[in-house]
């Protein structure tokens, strides 16, 4: 096995965006509930991959607080002051559309931004082969000046900067599979052609107007895909369209912005990847990243909604960073599961009927 490195810090599941949140059974069974980027997003992922036994062979990586300074290499000064006055505050604070601040985002939000350095140094160190951070906020919406879609700072484009900088990295891939469109990256490296950016994404979903086919920077690949796509899609449009960017860009590191939302039970999105799926994913990326920058790929957390799908997901991406045998031959959604994940699916799938109107 691959030595895989695990960035996640409990106290990222102190953000609550909308603020306040909405609890479990609080509201009627017919009511809708709007708090899709919750904290149990990462909680029952960390149950999931505790029964599975994955943390006990993934190296487990210490979060650490993002700077001021690390925040402006994709960020303007004025930004950063305008969400860091934001999370000072104590009352909630809305600085985009779907995108707050309140009690407990400051310390996440430069968690999640910090993290992903510190998965991103040990690659680049050798520490480990490659790393997953399992943090939140997500970041792939967030521009240089504009928080939106529950994304304050772009955790990768942070990164990918950063690598440049203390590295030395000349060119860094970017590979976005969230449902939504990673508009983000696209604009802070919109003229920049030592950073590519590769968004696959549901065509015209969010944002409005944004991720159409030939659109974006030099150095920008938008592959808009119709909804339903599923597992041979994606993988059709990876080896395609996505492997042979990235070959020809020839980078030095690979940094993957892994949205679930593209799962088929998820609230957000209309497309049908599975958990094998997923992981099918998760090979292609290690296998390309060891093709062309020996194997120097760390993963970021992005969107992924459904409390039934994406603990699942996240395991199966973790395993195969590792390149471990998959807990799940086929989809487990809906069927029983043995052994200890048994009682983690059935919560899973309990607290989502509970959440979504049925």
């Amino acid at each position: 096995m691959r030595r895989t490195g695990i960035v996640y810090d409990e106290r990222c599941l102190e953000h609550i965006n909308p603020p306040g949140g909405v609890a479990f059974g609080s509201l009627p069974e017919w009511a809708t509930v709007e708090a899709f980027e919750r904290p149990e997003r990462l909680a029952l992922t960390r149950r999931v991959l505790d029964g599975s036994g994955a943390l006990g062979w993934a190296t487990a990586l210490d979060a650490r607080h993002a700077g001021e300074e690390e925040l402006r290499l994709a960020h303007t000064e004025a930004h950063v002051r305008r969400v860091l006055d934001a999370a000072a505050r104590p009352e909630p604070v809305e600085l985009g559309v779907d995108a707050w601040t309140g009690p407990g985002t400051h310390d996440a939000m430069l968690l999640a931004a910090g993290g992903l350095l510190v998965a991103a140094d040990a690659v680049l160190t050798g520490a480990v082969d490659n790393a997953f951070a399992l943090l939140r906020p997500p970041g792939h919406h967030a521009e240089r000046a504009a928080a939106m879609g529950f994304c304050l700072f772009n955790n990768t484009a942070i990164a990918a900067r950063w690598a440049q900088r203390e590295h030395g990295i000349e060119r860094v891939a970017i590979v976005d599979w969230d449902v939504h469109h990673g508009n983000g990256a696209e604009e802070i490296f919109g003229d920049d052609p030592s950073v590519l950016t590769i968004s696959l994404h549901q065509d015209a979903l969010y944002p409005a107007h944004t991720g159409a086919l030939g659109s974006g920077g030099e150095a920008n690949v938008n592959v808009p895909l119709p909804a339903g796509t599923g597992d041979h899609g994606y993988a059709d449009a990876f080896d395609r369209v996505v492997a042979p960017a990235v070959r020809a860009f020839d980078p030095g590191l690979v940094i993957v912005g892994a949205g679930q939302d593209a799962s088929a039970t998820d609230p957000l999105g209309r497309m049908s990847l599975t958990v094998p799926g997923f992981r099918a994913l998760a090979d292609r990326a290690v296998a390309l990243a060891a093709e062309v920058c020996d194997g120097r790929l760390v993963v970021m957390l992005e969107g992924g909604y459904s409390l039934l799908h994406l603990p699942l997901a996240n395991l199966a991406i973790l395993e195969g960073l590792a390149g471990a045998d998959p807990s799940f031959a086929s989809d487990p959604v809906g069927v029983d599961v043995p052994g200890a994940l048994r009682e983690v699916e059935r919560e899973a799938v309990n607290a989502a009927e509970r959440e979504y109107v049925r």
